[in-house]
């Protein structure tokens, strides 16, 4: 089988989101044969390269959106009349307050510009012409338009055009050929929004089945995303209303949707995803580094929490920090340690300053003498220091993990710790209790005491621990390895495919050159079918 995986922002790129489950994906379905098709998001993402690609990525082809790329396309008048027309149903249905007729403008609108790129060449120019801007204007205030874009003046037509070429670039690539997309028998996009586009016009031009993954559902991403960027509110509406918009024909469109958890299964169904093309597929993390900390259930000190990520606002290590305060009236002789991933991420430096900050100030440090130094029984540390050189490690370190977050997409923390058959405290954000499932201690956000009352019950109770820790282990080996969601995709990839037409040239003269047998797995389907066994050959 031919499947074209198709990214944005990540694989094969060395940096990015998706890039570990989507090289994990195509070299552990090695007998399928994968063409990347890869939107890049910075010149900084381009300049790290690629990763180490397996020999059966037969081809990658890859095209920017981080920055303005003319396409040298100009249109004659009649083509400029047919842009109009299609792109003012586009920007017609992003406007548009009613549901229905909404989706189905933006759907025609969408098409139209695509097979006017794909006749006449790119959309460049034309999308950012003073035609554009004034059919957006002319949508923006027709009557029905919702009342954020309505608001938009000239500068909010300006942003939103711009920002609206970068989004549909992947309208204008020359990707939707015969020996391009049209030669794969699926399309498999590791997110929605831009990285669906191609797949969306696979299917239109060839009929190739869609296949989205989620794991972070794009939209939800797109507004929290919206909210910190410097743009008016009106422009904000309008992209608000194109990615709602352009996420309801992917999920529409779609053969089969797999969200990585029920959290973002529930994001894709308040978006109109069919419940019937909804198939959650967990991602995959491997376990076996972290296999000789989890069958050793006697290793981590008993009175020592850790906490394992990113030290970021959303991880709310204020709230930890206050509740170990609790913690510590309780049972002074309790540590903890926050072990961090390092993080290059602008104003990073600055909230580990003010943790810093407020844990010296919570715990003063303390000596057992006269004559002895005093230590902070927090202390914070890097994944690869001296006391924690690994990951496995940093788990190891203590008998309770700890999760304070506040915002959650899918905890990969929390299953790493339950690899290592660790008890754990986590706040019910996200998917955190599908991913528990009973086997920790789920606390509301932001209750310090809260936090601290379930740290202190595991502390004092060592059998409940081991318990749960093994509890934990178990579910995680059973749910979230890179072998049962290879497994999932593996079967997914058949049946997808078991229920689209076969598009593979026949050999000519020979009826059924490529029996349903072709698209298992393996070198032996591979061989054509010869002529004399066609014919009646006994041994065949």
């Amino acid at each position: 089988m031919r499947i074209g995986l198709l990214t944005e922002g990540g694989y094969p790129y060395a940096t990015g989101d998706s890039r570990l489950w989507c090289d994990r994906l195509v070299r552990g379905l090695a007998p399928h044969e994968f063409d990347v098709y890869a939107l890049s998001r910075s010149a900084r993402q381009e300049d790290a390269g690629w990763i180490d690609l397996p020999p059966h990525v037969q081809r990658v082809r890859t095209a920017p959106l981080w920055a303005p790329e003319d396409d040298g396309h100009t249109y004659g008048r009649r083509e400029r009349r047919w842009f109009a027309g299609h792109f003012g149903a586009l920007v017609t249905g992003v406007c548009a307050d009613d549901e229905e007729s909404g989706a189905r403008s933006f759907a025609d609108g969408l098409y139209g510009l695509a097979e006017l790129a794909r006749e006449r060449g790119g959309l460049y120019a034309a999308l950012r012409s003073e035609l554009a801007v004034r059919t957006l204007e002319s949508a923006c205030r027709a009557p029905g338009a919702r009342r954020g874009a309505a608001a938009a003046t000239v500068p909010d037509y300006l942003d939103f055009v711009d920002q609206l070429e970068r989004a549909l670039r992947p309208l204008s690539l020359d990707w939707y050929e015969d020996d391009g997309l049209g030669a794969v028998d699926l399309c498999h996009a590791a997110s929605g929004g831009s990285a669906a586009l191609p797949g969306l016009l696979a299917k239109r031009f060839f009929g190739t089945p869609l296949l989205v993954t989620e794991y972070g559902v794009h939209l939800r991403a797109q507004y929290l995303a919206a909210t910190d960027a410097p743009r008016s509110a009106p422009v904000r509406a309008l992209l608000a209303g194109f990615h709602g918009r352009l996420a309801a024909e992917v999920y529409r469109q779609a053969a089969l949707l797999t969200p990585g958890n029920t959290h973002a299964r529930r994001w894709q169904e308040k978006c109109g995803a069919d419940r019937a093309k909804l198939r959650t597929v967990y991602p995959g993390m491997e376990s076996e580094r972290f296999t000789e900390v989890g069958e050793d259930e006697e290793s981590g000190d008993p009175a020592t929490l850790v906490w394992v990520g990113r030290v970021e606002p959303a991880k709310d290590l204020i709230a930890l920090l206050h509740a170990f305060a609790e913690v510590r009236k309780e049972q002074p002789e309790v540590r903890l340690r926050i072990i961090a991933a390092p993080v290059r991420e602008p104003g990073a430096d600055a909230y580990v300053a003010h943790c810093r900050a407020l844990a010296a100030q919570l715990f003063p440090d303390e000596a057992a003498g006269a004559h002895a130094v005093g230590e902070n029984p927090v202390t914070f540390e890097e994944i690869g220091g001296p006391e924690a050189p690994t990951l496995a490690e940093a788990y190891a370190a203590g008998a309770v993990v700890v999760l304070s977050s506040v915002v959650e997409g899918f905890p990969i923390s929390l299953v790493e710790a339950m690899f290592c058959a660790r008890a754990t405290v986590s706040t019910d954000v996200g998917a955190v209790v599908e991913v528990i499932g009973g086997t920790g201690l789920v606390v509301p956000p932001r209750n310090p005491r809260a936090l601290a009352d379930a740290c202190l019950a595991l502390l004092r109770d060592p059998e409940r621990r081991y318990r749960l820790g093994a509890a934990a282990r178990a579910r995680a080996l059973e749910l979230f390895t890179v072998e049962q969601n290879l497994a999932a995709f593996r079967g997914i990839y058949l049946e997808l495919l078991s229920h689209s037409p076969v598009r593979r040239r026949a050999v000519e003269g020979v009826p059924f050159a490529h029996p349903a047998e072709a698209y298992v797995p393996g070198t032996w389907a591979d061989q054509p079918v010869s002529a004399a066994a066609g014919a009646g050959d006994p041994d065949a």
